[in-house]
């Protein structure tokens, strides 16, 4: 048997763990600044630095930057490891380096300045995603073709979830990223409403699943037992949550539209795969605590164990709360509050973050042939990180308790006992504070490690080519002796697709009846196309990030329907591209805004929204009032609406600007009746004019106050 000498490059391992670090930090710091604009609109400090436009960027940073790069830190240096050969291509591999991060540059330069889809999790814009589906070709060339070239016949668990991640997440973006561009930075989504609620949810719930899970544990499935010195407790645990894990995780999606217009079809099956998630996800869990079967003395004393440890644990809370989450009755509650928030950094926090900690303090003195610069200092970092999401959790359940109790609450005489949506909001202050305390306490910890890190870098030396060598892979008769999985497992083709069938199932049972079935969608003969001004005013809503805390959508309950007005309809949104139903009440829904208040009103609330709301969060948007409305792309909007099925008539892009001039002057002569003056031309204008558009096609008053 033939000997081979090669080495494998930890040049690149060493580079994308860098910018895990970096991007670690300003991912976290984003995100405390968001926490304390929720303790005070003071914190807002410029229009590009608002709550609505630094939120998106928040979660784009943390899941694709942070997470994104370790992922890819990880996958890089365990896939050599596995297999037995150096990555198919040093060029590739710089490319995905630098072109990974020139988008997440992109990123962090388009959405603080209202570049954004408003689709959660795929906010970039269309030129940035084509970059992205790009960059994941060249992730899975480079991929595909180490394991083509590879020393080890058969492939182990970590590579079946990285197979799974780069087929899913490819067939995921695509899918929800379809759009028609406007111009260079701006399109509109080729869903519409209710489709385009069940496509985003599909690509959001699944890329916290394919992006945040899968390939972390394919990870786990690694660096634990390596980490440990013990082989993984259990192979056939690892083949059944792995198969069940992919087929049942592409279902669940629709969990996120419960009591909304979703068809009730969609959102049952939702429940019932989200509720079947509990077992594989629960099976990689035990799968990896009992990994550490008699290592404990271990745990005691290696800080890179006790992180992996909270880790485990906190994907085991997560994947036992999100099935529990996806229940109706459970759903009624948490859906629009804080314990949402809450659910979600359990899984951030304690699963992505702690396992991303413990491989860096694991690999990168490996790589740089030396020993941690301070092992004290990896345990306060654990023991601060692990504070903090204490601080940050806690808070946020009973923040969202709290919203849920007073936003239902009746008095003996059958009247809401809080009308003012505001009640709620002072309430949750002091939690919000707490939650804020949480976050900067898990950035310390970060901060710490990145010291710690940078000093054993400063004192090692990096291995950029460490030597290995392994026999040849033998070519003809494979020995498929054994377990009967070996099969599969050392045939990365059918393997691939294998697991491309089953992930696509799912989606496909649930997407497709939507687009093709039109009773899915009544149509509501009243509801029609927004006007062009409506229409511009709508983009500058989405582009101010307002779909982050209001949303859009009234839940068949009584609570809700004496709140806001008459519940939401499917018909509703067929002309919303995209739909804007939001996922977190931060303000009241605005889904039968339309007609409340008086146009000054509107002017003044955006104006200074604590002297008309006292008491709200919300900053102020001066700017808006100020600023003209760009009306050059107004022929452009029209005609993407047009070419989208939106039913204008021919050659109405050539008149639009003129409906719109007469909209404006229309308001802005309201406006100055009440007293205020204002150019007809401005944005604040046509925000008014899309505001006071809604709910109005199928209107019923609410009886009682909203603010």
């Amino acid at each position: 048997m033939i000997t081979e000498k090669f080495n494998y490059d930890n040049k690149i391992v060493r580079n994308f763990a860098v910018a895990t670090m970096i991007w670690g930090i300003v991912g976290m710091l984003v995100g405390l600044i968001v926490a304390l604009q929720l303790t005070s609109p003071k914190f807002n400090f410029a229009p590009w630095l608002n709550f609505g436009r630094i939120r998106p960027l928040h979660t784009n940073a943390v899941i694709f930057a942070f997470v994104g790069n370790a992922m890819f830190m990880g996958v890089y240096y365990s896939l050599q490891r596995l297999l037995k050969a150096r990555l198919f291509s040093d060029v590739l591999s710089k490319i995905h380096f630098w072109g990974w991060q020139l988008i997440i540059v992109s990123a962090a330069l388009t959405l603080p300045f209202g570049f954004t889809t408003s689709k959660e999790y795929a906010e970039l814009e269309w030129p940035i995603d084509i970059a992205i589906a790009l960059i994941w070709v060249v992730f899975a060339i480079n991929f595909f073709g180490t394991i083509f070239t590879r020393r080890e016949r058969h492939l182990y668990v970590a590579v079946w979830f990285y197979i799974a991640t780069i087929l899913t997440v490819a067939v995921l973006h695509i899918v929800n990223s379809l759009a028609i561009p406007v111009s260079f930075l701006k399109s509109y989504s080729i869903y519409a409403g209710v489709q385009d609620a069940l496509v985003q949810w599909w690509y959001g719930h699944n890329a916290v699943a394919f992006f945040l899970t899968t390939p972390f544990l394919g990870i786990m499935y690694y660096f634990v037992p390596k980490a440990a010195g013990r082989p993984v407790y259990s192979y056939k645990l690892s083949i059944i949550h792995f198969w069940a894990l992919i087929f049942l995780y592409i279902w669940a999606g629709p969990h996120h539209l419960l009591y909304s217009s979703l068809p009730d079809w969609a959102q049952s099956l939702g429940v019932v795969f989200s509720v079947m998630l509990i077992a594989p996800s629960w099976g990689g869990m035990i799968n990896g605590l009992l990994t550490l079967r008699g290592a404990w003395d271990k745990v005691r004393e290696s800080a890179v164990l006790k992180f992996m440890v909270v880790a485990i644990t906190a994907y085991g809370m997560s994947t036992f709360e999100g099935p529990m989450l996806s229940l109706k009755s459970v759903n009624a509650i948490s859906h629009f509050t804080d314990w949402t928030i809450a659910h979600v950094h359990i899984g951030g926090l304690g699963w992505n973050g702690m396992i991303i900690f413990g491989i860096l303090y694991w690999l990168v003195p490996r790589i740089y042939q030396t020993e941690l610069h301070s092992k004290k200092l990896a345990n306060f970092h654990f023991w601060i990180a692990t504070l903090g999401i204490i601080f940050y959790a806690v808070p946020m359940y009973f923040a969202g308790f709290t919203q849920f109790l007073m936003w239902r609450e009746f008095t003996p005489e059958g009247v809401l006992k809080y009308p003012n949506f505001l009640e709620t909001v002072v309430n949750l202050v002091p939690m919000y504070r707490l939650r804020a305390l949480g976050g900067g306490l898990y950035l310390i910890g970060a901060v710490v490690m990145v010291y710690n890190l940078a000093k054993t870098m400063a004192v090692g030396k990096l291995l950029a080519n460490e030597a290995a060598e392994a026999p040849a892979m033998e070519k003809g008769k494979v020995d498929d002796h054994g377990h009967w999985h070996r099969w599969i497992e050392r045939r990365p083709v059918q393997f691939l697709i294998v697991s491309l069938v089953a992930i696509l199932i799912g989606g496909m049972v649930e997407i497709i009846p939507m687009m093709t079935i039109k009773s899915n969608i009544p149509t509501i003969s009243s509801v029609k196309p927004y006007t062009p001004l409506e229409l511009h005013g709508r983009d500058i809503y989405v582009r101010e990030g307002c779909y982050t805390c209001h949303s859009q959508m009234i839940r068949p309950f009584r609570f809700e329907t004496e709140r806001y007005g008459e519940y939401s309809k499917a018909g509703e949104f067929v002309y919303d591209h995209p739909f804007q139903w939001g996922s977190k009440r931060t303000g009241p829904d605005l889904a039968r805004e339309g007609g409340k208040y008086p146009n000054s009103w509107h002017y003044n609330h955006m104006l200074d929204p604590q002297t008309m709301s006292p008491g709200s969060l919300m900053p102020t948007y001066q700017f808006i009032i100020e600023n003209d409305l760009d009306t050059t792309s107004t022929a452009s909007k029209i005609r993407a609406m047009i070419t989208l099925g939106v039913p204008y008539d021919k050659g109405y892009d050539a008149l639009a600007n003129a409906d719109l001039v007469k909209q404006e002057a229309a308001i802005a002569a309201d406006l100055e009746s009440a007293g205020v003056k204002v150019a007809p031309n401005k944005e604040i204008v046509a925000l008014i004019s899309y505001l006071q558009r809604l709910g109005v096609d199928i209107k019923a008053e609410p009886k009682t106050a909203n603010r």
